[in-house]
């Protein structure tokens, strides 16, 4: 019967250890998501912002 016992109660907390590192793996990786969200964008803003400046120094490139 105590091994029975046993026997469950650690099958119980394996569950609830394993619910915990599952939501914490979940947890990271949207904050990683969201942080290459974030650099995205910005690696975009930079680069609309270079072309930019590339075309007023090189105007003759827009055959304008």
């Amino acid at each position: 019967m105590l091994t029975f016992v046993v026997t469950c109660l650690l099958y119980v907390c394996g569950f609830v250890f394993l619910y915990g590192v599952i939501r914490l793996a979940v947890r990271h990786a949207l904050e990683d998501i969201e942080a290459r969200r974030v650099q995205a964008e910005r690696a975009e803003e930079m680069a609309v912002a270079r072309d930019r400046a590339m075309l007023q120094e090189h105007g003759f490139l827009t055959n304008g």
